[in-house]
């Protein structure tokens, strides 16, 4: 009952391909054809003002993104600081009445 029950293990095996040897044709001697010579992109987009427009529109997309961010960050900062600054001169001044209470009795 409590026997581990394991599958039958696979029984296909896949089919190996054995390529035949290629016999080299000789080719004819000809001038090369000169190639554009890649873009930043790799060949993948078509250089177009529609193209350089997208990616400039993303580049300030992303540059607009990581700006909120960081206010963002900063923004939590300067809160924390004042939460901090303002709990600090409560305490200091909840000291200051303690000590004066001790004093007087």
């Amino acid at each position: 009952m409590f026997k581990p029950q394991y599958p039958r293990p696979d029984t296909y095996t896949p089919p190996t391909i054995r390529p035949t040897p290629a016999v080299p044709a000789e080719q004819p001697a000809s001038n090369p054809v000169p190639t554009a010579a890649p873009t930043a992109l790799g060949g993948l987009v078509q250089n177009s003002p529609g193209t350089v427009l997208a990616l400039a529109a993303g580049g300030v997309a992303g540059v607009l993104a990581l700006a909120s961010v960081a206010v963002s960050l900063l923004l939590a900062v300067a809160v924390t600081a004042v939460a901090l600054a303002v709990s600090g001169v409560v305490l200091l001044f909840l000291v200051r009445t303690l000590r004066q209470e001790f004093k007087n009795h």
